[in-house]
């Protein structure tokens, strides 16, 4: 995938948590469709866990549950560590831990593992699905959701840009997520009982250049990270995407519209 390519983007917590309410609402849509787990309490693991703020969402839905997030980012693992680490009020715990998905092999029996909008920043991400499955409890459960939006505006015009700076393989492209259905394939191949499906949402984005705000915190990510030491292409490359952007997405009466297709799949491996 184009994704091998891509750096290893900084992340800043306070700029992806700026618009969380949008960015939880498909996490809730996705567990609100996985089964009963097999055991209880559960284990959980979150893959891309980020600053902890939908995963402390796992201890709602199971207050008894041992949840660990996993992330490879410092500075998302600090915000996680101190605002959601501890025991839950159901009697569980949530805990937080350093892994890069991309290697990540259970080591103990998992009653779910779950992803949100992780696995598109993984090259070849099915080939790691052969192992999640298999550290499951049967009964157990694998569920992700990842964007589906890669030919959408922001990031044709967000790719086109990086192109004219010289920052070809800096983004991913429209490979770094497959169609549903070859989830659907993989899935089932892996002997498991598989729901996939996919919503586009329509998020009314408040404030100036909204859409611009919102792709600093997950989709600009690499390349603010490669014109972070020449500052003056920086402000050049935000200059011209934020003028684009502005045509492309035009603000109504209520806000800026913005459409962003996700992908969704809930696998039950066999009991």
């Amino acid at each position: 995938m184009s994704a091998a390519a891509a750096p290893t983007p900084t992340w800043d917590p306070a700029q992806y948590l700026r618009h969380a309410g949008h960015r939880a609402r498909p996490f809730t849509d996705l567990l609100a469709r996985v089964p009963d787990l097999p055991q209880d309490p559960p284990r959980i693991a979150d893959l891309g866990c980020g600053p902890g703020n939908v995963t402390a969402l796992l201890a709602q839905r199971w207050p008894t549950a041992h949840i660990t997030g996993y992330d490879n980012s410092g500075e998302m693992l600090d915000k996680a560590h101190s605002e959601h680490e501890g025991p839950t009020p159901g009697g569980g715990r949530l805990d937080f831990a350093h892994a890069d998905v991309r290697t990540w092999t259970p080591d103990e029996p998992y009653d779910l593992i779950v992803s949100n909008a992780t696995l598109h920043w993984v090259p070849d991400h099915v080939g790691r699905f052969g192992a999640w499955v298999a550290g499951l409890r049967p009964g157990g459960t694998f569920a992700f959701q990842v964007p589906g939006n890669f030919d959408a505006p922001s990031h044709r015009l967000m790719r086109d840009l990086a192109d004219r700076y010289g920052l070809t393989d800096t983004l991913r492209h429209e490979d770094a997520v497959l169609a549903p259905e070859a989830y659907l394939r993989r899935l089932a191949d892996l002997g498991c009982v598989a729901d996939v499906w996919e919503t586009t949402y329509i998020h009314l984005l408040t404030g100036e250049d909204p859409v611009l705000d919102w792709v600093k915190g997950t989709g600009l990510r690499p390349v603010l990270t490669a014109l972070a030491d020449t500052p003056d292409r920086h402000e050049a490359f935000l200059h011209d995407y934020r003028a684009a952007l502005r045509e492309a997405y035009p603000p109504g009466p209520h806000g800026t519209p913005f459409p962003f297709r996700r992908i969704f799949a809930v696998a039950r491996k066999e009991a």
